[in-house]
């Protein structure tokens, strides 16, 4: 099964905060039955986001979490209208990547952070996820940049 489907994407995130924009990138993932308790999850994300922001300079958020209320390693994008603060200092972020991965999944949850927070720093990957005009065309760029 993909680490992203197009089911994953939400190009048309309307949150007024993290705590919103996390809320519904994770229902993604009940939806599609990767994740069965979105409470629990949810809360996996609040303690992992108290010890660091996961904002990274370029308009990027980064929340991620290991939990138990997750069946396989998913990847969920979102791409707001307007930026949601993420604790960067260079400002709100503007693409934003929710990493999930089962309690057990630790290596495979790092491997994916560590791929993706490589490429995010290359402004030609940030544009082109700007620019995806669909759900499919943002999974095609993160299979190929990201996956593979």
């Amino acid at each position: 099964m993909s680490l992203i489907t197009t089911d994953q994407v939400v190009l048309d995130l309307d949150a007024a905060d993290r705590t919103e924009a996390t809320r519904q990138l994770a229902q993604t993932l009940v939806t599609s039955g990767r994740c069965t308790d979105l409470a629990t999850f949810l809360d996996d994300v609040r303690k992992r986001e108290e010890q660091m922001a996961t904002g990274l300079p370029g308009g990027i958020g980064i929340p991620h979490a290991r939990s138990a209320a997750i069946t396989q390693p998913s990847l969920v994008f979102g791409r707001p209208a307007t930026g949601v603060d993420w604790g960067a200092e260079d400002g709100p972020a503007t693409l934003i990547f929710l990493i999930a991965a089962p309690d057990g999944g630790g290596q495979e949850h790092m491997k994916i952070l560590a791929a993706l927070a490589r490429k995010l720093m290359r402004a030609e990957f940030r544009q082109s996820l700007r620019d995806a005009p669909d759900a499919a065309t943002v999974v095609e760029i993160v299979e190929r940049e990201v996956v593979n």
